[in-house]
Formats: C-alpha cells, sequence, structure tokens
C-alpha cells in the first residue's frame, strides 16, 4: 500500500469517527433529536470498516497512528463545524501527533 493510500484512509477514517462522534454530540447535547444520534451511531460503525483496510496487520500500531490523526482532525473538526479557534499549544501539539503517525506508521521497521 502507498503512503499516499494509507494517508487518505486516516482521513476518511478521521471524517467518520469524528463526525459521528460530532453528530451524537448535536444530537445528545444540542438537542437535535435521536435521529441525529442514530446517523452518529451508523458512521462510527464505518468508521471502524475504513480502519481495517490499511495495509499493516498490526492493530495495535494501527489505531495507534490514526490516533494522532484523530487529534488533529479533532481541532480541524473544530474549527470548521464549530468555529473552534486553536491556541498555538492545539497547533503545537497536533503538530507533534501528526510527527508520530509518521514515525509509527511509516519510519523504517528494525527488530
Amino acid at each position: 500500500m502507498t503512503v499516499a493510500r494509507s494517508v487518505l484512509l486516516f482521513v476518511l477514517a478521521a471524517i467518520l469517527e469524528i463526525g459521528g462522534a460530532w453528530m451524537v454530540w448535536q444530537g445528545v447535547r444540542e438537542h437535535r433529536g435521536l435521529a441525529w444520534v442514530g446517523a452518529g451511531v451508523v458512521t462510527l460503525g464505518a468508521y471502524g470498516f475504513v480502519a481495517t483496510l490499511q495495509s499493516d496487520s498490526h492493530f495495535g500500531r494501527v489505531l495507534a497512528a490514526y490516533g494522532g490523526v484523530f487529534v488533529a482532525g479533532s481541532l480541524l473538526w473544530g474549527v470548521v463545524m464549530d468555529g473552534y479557534r486553536p491556541d498555538r499549544a492545539d497547533v503545537i501539539g497536533a503538530l507533534i501527533c501528526l510527527a508520530g503517525v509518521a514515525v509509527i506508521m511509516y519510519g523504517p521497521r528494525g527488530s
């Protein structure tokens, strides 16, 4: 699998997981109703399938690397969907997480 395909899968997984959680949040916390909650649950389930499409066969490695994408993606989602303005610490933390993704997922493998 190419790095580009892997990155696209991580981005799709983030959209599904963060979007699904956001829909549940909207349904419960913003009182938008059970339809939002149900759509969120279905979307979260789709995330689980997308995560399995990574070529690396190690669940722990894929999910650990994905965690960094989730952190950065959550901040970006907040900017786009909720008008959140990340501060310097948010941005630095997200960049550190993305560096971790690169090391965990795409770094050279040793013993």
